[in-house]
């Protein structure tokens, strides 16, 4: 066996490589342990408006089981008193109906009054949730929010409707029994990846720069 001061050293363009993909790998899981150190608490004050962000609907308008963790702790949030009513956030997906219109059905059963309960049906994604999101609360005068996702979703969730100039709160959904340990560490690594992606996104700030 060669001694290794004696091995060829690797090139350039192969350092700068090697230097990069540690780099990159160091950035996710770095990132990833923040996303869920951030979701694991709950980061709730009184607020003008409760935002719930949709997830998938299943065959036959069944709700999946992320949909029901975000509108269960909605619910909870809405009983403490946190803020007199909820938008629900959701466009329709591959199985109708919308996000929005399965999680008023399942708020309402919860006890919610459907007047309480306003729909916004055009967002496909996080950034969509933010933005169609901001122009409803603002109709209504709704400066300060929490948002409801899971756990893995909130820092992201954050950031973008910081981007919209909102306060925002967040509060996580119980998804223990719901989620394999498994699942849920993919979805963080990959909540990593999509900041990683959008540097400008972790840029975002409170109003007032708080």
């Amino acid at each position: 066996m060669r001694p290794l001061a004696l091995l060829p050293r690797p090139g350039r363009a192969r350092r700068a490589l090697l230097l990069c993909a540690g780099v990159l790998t160091g950035g996710v899981f770095g990132l990833a342990w923040w996303v869920d150190r951030f979701g694991r608490r709950e980061h709730v004050g009184g607020a003008d408006a409760l935002v719930v962000l949709g997830a998938r609907v299943l065959p036959g308008g069944v709700p999946s089981g992320a949909l029901v963790a975000r509108v269960e702790q909605a619910v909870a949030l809405y009983h403490r008193g946190v803020a007199p009513w909820l938008l629900l956030s959701g466009g329709a997906g591959a199985h109708p109906p919308s996000e929005a219109r399965v999680m008023r059905e399942l708020a309402v059963a919860a006890g919610v009054p459907a007047s309480a309960c306003v729909l916004e049906e055009d967002s496909h994604s996080t950034q969509g949730n933010a933005r169609f999101s901001a122009r409803l609360l603002r109709e209504r005068g709704a400066r300060r929010v929490v948002v409801v996702s899971d756990p893995y979703h909130l820092l992201r969730a954050r950031q973008c409707f910081r981007r919209e100039g909102l306060e925002v709160a967040t509060s996580p959904a119980r998804i223990a029994g719901r989620m394999r340990a498994w699942d849920r560490a993919y979805w963080t690594v990959r909540e990593a990846f999509a900041l990683l992606l959008h540097p400008r996104l972790l840029l975002a700030r409170a109003p007032g720069g708080r």
